[in-house]
């Protein structure tokens, strides 16, 4: 009996002890997602194309958080098509920038935003959509103010998911192009935290989902951010917006599994899957593909 009793103890104790890392280690990682590295954007790039006319344009959130963006209009004929860029995790606009001279081309205005928490946009918290939605919705409604009359976006990786959620709650776009996205945010942290752990496979699956849901459940109870609401391919099932998903086959980041998953939550989506492209790499794996699929896609809506 009392060596049960000591076992029971002991047990019990290492339960305790791996309950309290566990809620540790998730409050770590859930304030090291909820604040990401900042990326300057740094100054506008207007050299990138001398031909269109830059501006910086801001706009205040519904949590009155002062977000930052540029704006850049073809000086010949604006013809009130507009696409707006998003930038992925822990990037800025000027990560995005580089597809701006594409849709200037082809004649479209182009606004690139700072999300909230990132680059010069204000925002306490990165929030993986729960609030970035209706920002998406919030910049739709400032580009109609700047003329525009058909609205397209591109994302690239959260900025793709952050399309997608928007796109559900109001039919804002013409249509939508998102670059390896996320299907399910607990299951992509799951993901991201695994290629941190040196740790065999068999051990590394386990202690990433204990971390990802402890901090999951820190966030809800310290913060009231619910991520388990953070789920882009319900909201594939409920858009009506045409989406185009690219993902590249060599993604170790968010595997192409994810746009598969999207794709198959709604008929009417298509999906690009690109040979020997990294993670949001199919613009430099297959450059004129990538050029000819997104401006196509656009063209048809």
């Amino acid at each position: 009996m009392r060596a049960f009793k000591k076992t029971l103890l002991i047990g019990s104790g290492a339960a305790l002890v791996s309950l309290l890392v566990a809620t540790a280690v998730g409050a770590v990682f859930c304030n090291f997602s909820l604040h990401v590295f900042r990326r300057d954007p740094g100054h506008m790039p207007a050299e990138l194309y001398p031909g269109g006319d830059w501006r910086t344009v801001s706009m205040r959130a519904s949590d009155g958080a002062a977000l930052q963006a540029w704006f850049v209009t073809p000086r010949d004929k604006p013809r009130g098509r507009c696409v707006a860029v998003l930038h992925g995790i822990a990037d800025s606009r000027i990560g995005a920038v580089g597809f701006a001279p594409m849709f200037l081309d082809d004649g479209y205005s182009v606004l690139l935003p700072d999300s909230r928490g990132h680059g010069l946009s204000g925002g306490e918290f990165v929030t993986y959509g729960l609030m970035e939605k209706r920002d998406v919705l919030n910049w739709v409604h400032r580009m109609r103010d700047e003329g525009c009359t058909a609205i397209y976006g591109l994302g690239e990786s959260l900025g793709g998911s952050l399309l997608i959620q928007a796109s559900a709650l109001e039919p804002v776009f013409r249509a939508i192009v998102a670059e390896c996205p996320f299907a399910d945010l607990e299951a992509a942290a799951e993901v991201r935290v695994r290629r941190l752990l040196p740790l065999p496979n068999w051990f590394s699956e386990t202690a990433s989902r204990v971390i990802v849901t402890s901090g999951m459940l820190y966030a809800k109870e310290r913060f009231g951010l619910d991520f388990a609401r953070v789920t882009p391919v319900n909201a594939m099932r409920q858009t009506k917006t045409p989406v185009l998903l690219i993902h590249g086959l060599e993604d170790d980041r968010t595997p192409f599994g994810h746009s598969q998953q999207l794709a198959r939550a709604n008929a009417a989506a298509a999906l690009w899957l690109v040979p020997h492209a990294a993670h949001v790499h199919a613009s430099s794996a297959d450059p004129g593909g990538f050029r000819r699929r997104v401006l196509d896609w656009f063209a048809r809506h």
